[in-house]
């Protein structure tokens, strides 16, 4: 549902107008190129005067060329300063002057089961929707990407990409990632948004501004994808040439354990992994193939150092 502007006690109409078009461009070549396109377009929502833009990784990964559009339709380049792996934040910097507000931020701890929100792309009031929270929990994605406490919220917007979710003082609370099921007490499932928290962004956001990323060492990666599948977790694709693919992991292989240790969820998965050491760490993974118990050793590498495109600054 459209939200009414008159139902809030701040400037709904306003607040919206710090939200923008992102538009990127993705070698052919790139890592990322085959799962999320070449060609990517989403929101963004302006954090500061000097036209800083907080959005969602998975838009700006690898970007070769960024494009920014205003609340007044105007347009111009921007570039990538940062990415964040662990959260799945992206930083953008406007090339140019926005002549738009930058959303204060807020603190999404704040949030309730039931509070109402706005979640909202670029393009004012008919691009945003009325929502309620119907979640605050752990979130794992096949990607190897944990949130201990991602927001949910619904009904769902049809754009999410980078949306804001805007509490009750119009302040910011996170960015839009996905659209989700989710199952009701009727049992029926309904369409919903996973948010990634503002919360995450504070502790990060200079060094992502600073360096690109943050500052701490890398966490293991294996360049897989990984399915929960009736308490299974199946190997559901493999990054050609990178750690897992060298490794001697198989599609379709079900993982049983990491270094010895039995695996229980998919969040249960990465986080063992992490827990081995940072990137570059040789981790055993037991996995079922053909009925058979196998052991690939994996050498982990840092995922960031294969992407196509280093943050500019």
């Amino acid at each position: 549902m459209q939200p009414d502007p008159s139902q809030y006690k701040f400037d709904l109409e306003s607040t919206l107008n710090s939200i923008v078009a992102l538009r990127t461009q993705i070698p052919e070549d790139a890592l990322t190129a085959g799962v999320l396109g070449t060609e990517r377009a989403g929101h963004g929502v302006v954090i500061d005067e000097q036209g800083l833009i907080l959005t969602i990784g998975y838009l700006v990964t690898e970007a070769q060329s960024v494009w920014v559009v205003d609340h007044r339709g105007h347009g111009l380049p921007g570039h990538v300063v940062g990415y964040d792996q662990e959260s799945g934040f992206g930083l953008v910097q406007a090339l140019g002057r926005l002549d738009v507000p930058p959303l204060p931020r807020g603190r999404c701890a704040s949030l309730l089961t039931g509070s109402r929100v706005v979640v909202a792309g670029h393009g004012g009031l008919e691009h945003a929707v009325e929502a309620r929270v119907t979640a605050k929990r752990e979130f794992a994605g096949y990607w190897e990407y944990v949130l201990d406490s991602a927001v949910f919220t619904s009904p769902a917007h049809p754009n999410w990409g980078g949306a804001a979710l805007i509490g009750a003082e119009g302040e910011l609370l996170g960015i839009g990632s996905l659209l989700v099921q989710q199952v009701g007490a009727d049992g029926q499932g309904t369409g919903a948004n996973m948010i990634v928290p503002i919360d995450l962004l504070e502790p990060i956001l200079d060094d992502l501004r600073l360096y690109g990323r943050r500052q701490s060492p890398p966490r293991p990666w294996m360049g897989w994808l990984v399915h929960d599948d009736e308490d299974r977790l199946i190997v559901a694709g493999v990054y050609s040439g990178c750690p897992a693919d060298r490794g001697g992991i198989k599609l379709g292989d079900v993982v049983l354990e990491v270094d010895g240790v039995p695996v229980q969820s998919l969040a249960d998965l990465f986080r063992l992994i992490w827990r081995q050491g940072p990137a570059g760490v040789r981790i055993p993974i037991t996995v079922l193939r053909d009925g058979d118990a196998v052991t690939a050793r994996v050498e982990t590498v840092d995922r960031q150092a294969l992407l196509k495109s280093a943050p500019l600054h």
